[in-house]
């Protein structure tokens, strides 16, 4: 215990370090400056876009001292089109793992996030063959703004699944287009990104008329397989180049707002999203002679969102209420795992299958916030509420060469490969689900507001309710009856304090401690309650309806100061969990001659889990169009149950950037650092899933832009160089638990370059 102490001392002191340099004395600056792409002032330097780390940026159901926003302005400078280059360039400690297509906050990933799309949930939609979500169905260029919130103090306003934090992205609106008193405005991009060879491009329009306003945009990326370091093109298990993919994403977004007057405003939303990933297998999975072979064996995953969306909003500060917010929605998300191939020795024939999983969402979010003052208390209250209804259902469809099953049930010889044939049947019942959601928080202030203590909590009650359907009752993993439901309610209260303990003082401006305690839950997904695939003299992995709700209890503890001249913040976070939910081995294989494969796996709750760490993040414009900015994040993570290490958990990271703008032109050069990941689970469990130890990288990356002509036109070229020196690094969470493959199969793109021409009117 000791020698973790004095890592997270060291941890401290580094990100401490970190923070001195960004706050290194300078007296250049006596005008606030202002963003790139406007014409400066008369005699007033010009700052690079930054990073907001204030709390109060982020939308009313994210605000508070972990929450960072980024903008559309912030994620064209970095050039940033996915979660991983986010957690690449600007956010350390955050990671997107590849392998369940989930973004990991404070060591916690999958379900255990949730992402919010202009304020309605995305489900982890996970198919119960393969474990990956679908959370990131979203195109960042129709994105306005992004909120990461860490940790689970937003669990008391946005409910189940901010376990670990939560990601709210809003998408654009009319009026982030139209600019400058026009009634219309466009915005155009196009380039290309030599990491997964990928050419990308979209357009927006926006226009108003009287008192309506509309905006249409949309978007498209076409490339192939994510580069790595790994250059061996063998076939099989010694390959270490990435297996040859395609793919092709895009996404179309319609909005139409109606101002009855400056008070009320209601509006229509339409979006559809799709991309089709398609992937020719070269590794284990095939061999020269072997049953399946290169060329003949092919997976694929289509993802499809699609809403619609109804929206209302009223801002009349002094009336009854102050603000109210309210969306009804419905939404569509489905997601299609693939595979195309043939045999060539064991029932030799043409073998495809379609694993589908596809929800059907109704819903309503909505709030309300009012001010008021009682004696010399005032009061910033918000109430609020979610309700949703969902259906989701779970097919895999398929041929292959197989015979009629026998009356035995059981194949033998020569077609007992025919056994883990399961096909063209339901793998979970069709579940009707439910979720009412409550929530109340009153921001106390004292002293002028200088004194602030928000109590606050969330009432959720939740249903999924399994429905008899053919698909899944005659199905090869033969069920027995249908499962019960599984329902539950939960409590997610949070208090905070915050003090201002200085006020437009000189050189930091504000600064801000604040405490905060908050308890969060997260509900079963379906698979892990209903999930049953298998079937006898095979193998079966099953859920248990009896799963109780993960929960989390932790604090925050911190500073924030300053502003975007000269600002950071600085966070040391604990968090307990409890029922922490995990996949064991219900039964060895072949007992009483059933499941000789693998026996049966299943899913249970754990008592305890720890995880605590620290982040920092400033940023500091130390003279006329300069600034330094950097992010800090150290966590680790303990089974409090085994006294072994979780294996989600990402090595200690910062981020330094340096950049120089003016209103023609600027450059950034940056360094993502990361140190070795020696603590993990090495506990043998079947199948092998010891944590991979990652050695330590840093990663050095430059970009420029250009704006030739910003006194006619807002054009503009970027381009950019990423790991400059070529790195052989990996991202520790983004490597598999169970790794067939030669160690370089699971390393990160090398150099890499990013070029974009951007034009907006």
């Amino acid at each position: 215990m000791g020698d973790h102490s004095g890592r997270l001392r060291g941890g401290v002191a580094l990100g401490s370090l970190m923070l001195a340099l960004l706050a290194s004395p300078a007296h250049a600056q006596q005008s606030r400056p202002q963003a790139v792409g406007t014409a400066p002032l008369a005699e007033s330097p010009v700052v690079l876009d930054q990073i907001t780390v204030q709390g109060e940026a982020g939308t009313a159901l994210v605000a508070g001292p972990t929450t960072t926003r980024t903008t559309r302005e912030e994620l064209d400078r970095q050039q940033i089109q996915s979660l991983s280059e986010l957690s690449n360039r600007v956010e350390a400690g955050i990671t997107f793992n590849r392998q369940s297509n989930s973004l990991n906050i404070r060591g916690l990933d999958g379900a255990r996030v949730l992402t919010t799309i202009d304020g309605i949930r995305q489900p982890f939609l996970v198919d119960t063959r393969i474990n990956r979500g679908a959370s990131n169905a979203f195109d960042f260029d129709s994105l306005s703004t992004l909120d990461l919130l860490r940790g689970g103090s937003g669990a008391s306003t946005l409910g189940s699944g901010a376990l670990g934090g939560a990601l709210a992205v809003r998408t654009l609106d009319p009026e982030d287009l139209i600019r400058n008193g026009r009634s219309y405005g466009a915005l155009a991009k196009t380039g290309y990104d030599s990491t997964d060879r990928a050419w990308f491009g979209s357009a927006a329009v926006a226009a108003r008329l009287n008192n309506t306003s509309v905006l249409l945009q949309g978007g498209f990326r076409d490339g192939h397989e994510i580069d790595s370091k790994g250059t061996n093109k063998s076939i099989g298990a010694t390959r270490t180049a990435p297996n040859p993919s395609d793919f092709n994403q895009y996404n179309i977004l319609g909005k139409v707002y109606h101002y009855v007057d400056e008070v009320h405003r209601f509006g229509i939303t339409g979006e559809f999203f799709k991309r089709a990933d398609r992937t020719q297998v070269r590794n284990n999975t095939v061999s020269l002679t072997g049953n399946f072979r290169p060329g003949a064996y092919q997976t694929g995953e289509d993802v499809e969102r699609n809403r619609v969306s109804l929206s209302y909003d009223y801002r009349l500060p002094g009336t009854f209420f102050d603000e109210a917010h309210a969306t009804l929605y419905w939404q569509r998300l489905k997601r299609d795992d693939l595979t195309n191939a043939y045999r060539f020795t064991s029932i030799v024939g043409p073998y495809a299958r379609d694993n589908s999983n596809e929800e059907n969402a109704f819903g309503f979010n909505g709030h309300l916030v009012k001010n008021f003052q009682t004696g010399a208390f005032s009061h910033r209250m918000l109430l609020g509420t979610e309700l949703r209804m969902s259906s989701l259902e779970q097919y895999s469809a398929g041929v292959d060469n197989c015979p009629a099953r026998p009356a035995s049930g059981r194949f033998a010889g020569a077609l007992a490969t025919c056994n883990n044939l399961h096909t063209n049947q339901a793998d979970q019942p069709k579940i009707d689900g439910k979720l009412a959601g409550f929530y109340l928080h009153d921001e106390i202030g004292l002293l002028d507001n200088r004194l602030r203590l928000t109590p606050g909590a969330r009432f959720d009650w939740y249903e999924e309710k399994p429905q008899n359907t053919p698909a899944y009752t005659l199905g090869g993993s033969r069920p027995i009856g249908l499962p019960p439901s599984s329902s539950d309610s939960a409590f997610s209260p949070r208090i905070r304090l915050e003090y201002d303990i200085m006020k437009n003082a000189p050189w930091v401006k504000d600064v801000t401690v604040f405490a905060q305690w908050a308890k969060t839950f997260r509900a079963p997904t379906p698979d892990e309650l209903y999930g049953r695939f298998g079937g006898p003299a095979t193998y079966l992995r099953t859920g248990n309806p009896n799963l109780r709700p993960e929960i989390g209890n932790g604090i925050d503890v911190g500073a924030r100061f300053g502003d975007k001249l000269f600002g950071g913040s600085i966070t040391y976070f604990h968090t307990n969990y409890r029922n922490f939910i995990e996949t064991y081995q219900v039964q060895a294989a072949g007992v009483d001659g059933l499941y000789l494969q693998g026996g049966i796996t299943g899913y249970r709750n754990i008592n305890q889990a720890e995880i605590q760490g620290v982040e920092m993040n400033g940023q500091y414009a130390f003279a006329p169009n300069w600034l330094v900015r950097g992010s800090f994040a150290y966590t680790r993570g303990l089974n409090k149950t085994d006294n072994t290490f979780l294996n989600s958990i990402p090595p200690v990271q910062g981020i330094v950037a340096v950049a120089y703008g003016t209103d023609r032109w600027g450059a950034e050069v940056s360094a993502k650092m990361a140190g070795a990941r020696d603590d993990v689970s090495t506990t043998p469990t079947s199948p092998p899933t010891t944590g991979f130890k990652a050695p330590g990288y840093a990663l050095f990356n430059a970009s420029a832009w250009w704006r030739p002509m910003p006194e006619i036109a807002d054009l503009e070229l970027q381009v950019g160089v990423y790991n400059i020196f070529d790195r052989k690094y990996w991202d520790a969470v983004n490597v598999p638990l169970s790794r067939p493959q030669a160690r370089d199969y699971y390393s990160e793109p090398g150099r890499t370059v990013k070029a974009t021409l951007k034009y907006q009117f």
